[in-house]
């Protein structure tokens, strides 16, 4: 979701290297305007913390039926990018 957050930026020339500015650009620019339904911002930022837990924990606590939600996110998020962006380019 990271990448599809990025790429909508980038149509708006706004580039980052960092993904807590991705993040917040993406909350400003997208979610707060309500261009894109704010739960992509939630999943968005969900999805973070789930990678970072994956990453980092000791003892993960991940479920697949979570990772699978997370995929289903995913695709509906990259599908409305997709939309949005052949609509605004």
């Amino acid at each position: 979701m990271f990448y599809v957050a990025e790429a909508l930026l980038n149509e708006k020339e706004l580039r980052f290297s960092k993904h807590g500015n991705v993040h917040a650009a993406y909350g400003e620019h997208f979610a707060k305007t309500k261009i894109l339904d704010p739960k992509y911002h939630r999943w968005l930022m969900n999805s973070f913390d789930a990678r970072q837990i994956g990453d980092y924990a000791v003892d993960t606590s991940i479920l697949p039926a979570d990772t699978q939600a997370v995929i289903a996110q995913a695709q509906e998020f990259l599908a409305i990018a997709k939309e949005y962006l052949e609509k605004n380019s």
